[in-house]
C-alpha cells in the first residue's frame, strides 16, 4: 500500500477502520480486535529475526561502528558484502512502498535544475561504483523547508526564500494571510517531490553511503550524494562578472584617471595592477558565493537527513511491518463485506481487481490523496495469515 501519507502502526490506524467497518455490533468489534491483535503477534516474529539478519549481515561494513572489526575486509569483499546487502534489502523497500527510480529521472535531476535552487552541484558518475535511488509519496505542491539561517540581502547574495507552513487543503495557511495577505505574490511555486528519498551511493575506494532524507525535489535529488562538488550556475557567473566589470570601470575612471594625472605612473603599469586588482575582486566574489553554497547545502542535508546506516535499516524493517499489518487489515475488512468470497485459496482476478479499486477509492476519500494498493499482495499476505503459517518465505520481504 504506498501510502503518500506519514503512516503509524496498525494499532494507531485501527480506530478509523473500526468504525468503518466494524462497529455494527460487540461480536464484530471483537472480531476485529481480535484479527488485528493476531496480525500483530504474526509479524512481530518475523520482523524482528528479519532486522537481526539485515544487521548482522550490515556489521561487518558499517561505517559507524564503535567496536574494532573481526576481520579486516579488501575494497573488493566490502563491495560484495554491500552488494549483499543492497539485494537483502530490495524485498523490504518493495514491502515498505518504496520504489526505485530510473535512470531516466536521474539522468533527469542531473541535466534539469529548478530555477528556486540557488546550490548547484557537479556530479562525476565515474567516481562511482554505483549509485542507487528509492523514492516514497510524490507530491506537487509547496515545498515544505525548514530553515534557521535567516534571509541575506547584499548584492552579491539571494534572499532567502521564507519558509512557509504548507498549505491547508488548496488555501493558503490562515496565519499566512492574517499576518499580510501580500503573501499571494510571493509564495514560491508548486514543485514535484518526494515525501522520502533512501539513497545507495558508493564512492570509488570509499564505503556504502546509506542515507535517508525527507522533502527532496526531483531537480535536486544529485545534492544527495557524496562527494558532489559547488558550482556556480552560468547566471551566477555572468551577473558577477558584469558587476565587476562595471563596478571596475567606474573605479577605474574615478581613480585610475587621477593617479595618471597626478603621479604620473604609466599607462601599462596601471593597467597591470587594476587587471591584478579585479582578478583578486573576482576570486575572493566567488569563493564567497562557493562558501555560501557549501553552507545552504549542508544546512538542507542536515535538516532534511531522517536515518542513515545501520539506524536506517531499524526504520525500514519496522515501516515494511506497519505496512504489511495495515494490507492485511484492509483486504480483510473489505473482503468481510463480499460474502460469495471462497474460505481459503487466492482470489480470482475479478475479485482482486474490485477490492484494489474499493481500497484505492476509500484511501483517496479519506486522505485526499492517490494511493496505490498491491491487492494481489494483500491477499496472498492473507491467505498465509489465515491458513495458521508465517510469512511465505517466497513472498516475504528480507526472506533468507
Amino acid at each position: 500500500m504506498a501510502l503518500t501519507h506519514s503512516t503509524g502502526y496498525a494499532s494507531e490506524t485501527q480506530g478509523c477502520w473500526f468504525l468503518e467497518f466494524h462497529s455494527s455490533s460487540d461480536a464484530e468489534r471483537a472480531s476485529f480486535l481480535a484479527f488485528v491483535a493476531r496480525v500483530d503477534s504474526s509479524l512481530l516474529h518475523h520482523y524482528h529475526s528479519l532486522l537481526g539478519h539485515l544487521q548482522a549481515l550490515y556489521d561487518p561494513i558499517n561505517p559507524d561502528r564503535d567496536t574494532l572489526p573481526e576481520l579486516a575486509l579488501s575494497d573488493t569483499e566490502r563491495l560484495a558484502k554491500e552488494r549483499q546487502v543492497l539485494a537483502e534489502l530490495e524485498p523490504v523497500l518493495d514491502q515498505a512502498n518504496f520504489n526505485s527510480l530510473s535512470e531516466d529521472a536521474l539522468a533527469y535531476a542531473l541535466i534539469v535544475h529548478h530555477p528556486q535552487d540557488d546550490v548547484q552541484v557537479s556530479v562525476n558518475l565515474d567516481q562511482y561504483e554505483y549509485i542507487r535511488f528509492w523514492a516514497l509519496g510524490q507530491r506537487v505542491g509547496v515545498l515544505p523547508i525548514k530553515s534557521t539561517l535567516g534571509p541575506r540581502k547584499g548584492l552579491f547574495s539571494t534572499a532567502r526564500t521564507p519558509s512557509w507552513p504548507e498549505p491547508r487543503s488548496r488555501g493558503l495557511h490562515p496565519q499566512c494571510l492574517a499576518l499580510d495577505p501580500t503573501l499571494l505574490t510571493v509564495l514560491p511555486t508548486p514543485r514535484h517531490y518526494f515525501k522520502r528519498v533512501l539513497v545507495a551511493a558508493r564512492p570509488r575506494n570509499a564505503h556504502l553511503v546509506l542515507k535517508c532524507f525527507k522533502d527532496i525535489p526531483l531537480e535536486a535529488l544529485e545534492q544527495l550524494l557524496p562527494g558532489v562538488r559547488i558550482r556556480t550556475s552560468i547566471f551566477y557567473k555572468t551577473l558577477l562578472n558584469v558587476m565587476l566589470v562595471v563596478s571596475g570601470l567606474v573605479l577605474f575612471v574615478n581613480v585610475g584617471m587621477v593617479v595618471l594625472s597626478d603621479l604620473k605612473i604609466g599607462t601599462s603599469f596601471l593597467l597591470l595592477c587594476f587587471a591584478a586588482f579585479m582578478s583578486f575582486r573576482a576570486w575572493k566574489v566567488f569563493r564567497q558565493r562557493r562558501n555560501i553554497h557549501s553552507l545552504e547545502l549542508a544546512h538542507m542535508l542536515y535538516y532534511r537527513s531522517t536515518s542513515n546506516n545501520s539506524e536506517l535499516l531499524g526504520a525500514l524493517v519496522l515501516r515494511a511491518q506497519e505496512e504489511h499489518a495495515k494490507e492485511l487489515i484492509l483486504a480483510h475488512s473489505f473482503l468481510r463485506r463480499q460474502p460469495a468470497r471462497p474460505p481459503h485459496g487466492l482470489a480470482d482476478p475479478e475479485t482482486l481487481a474490485g477490492l484494489q479499486e474499493h481500497v484505492q477509492s476509500w484511501l483517496r476519500l479519506h486522505s485526499g490523496l492517490e494511493v496505490s494498493f498491491c491487492a494481489d499482495r494483500a491477499c496472498r499476505h492473507l491467505l498465509n495469515l489465515e491458513g495458521g503459517h508465517r510469512a511465505d518465505p517466497a513472498m516475504a520481504p528480507g526472506s533468507h
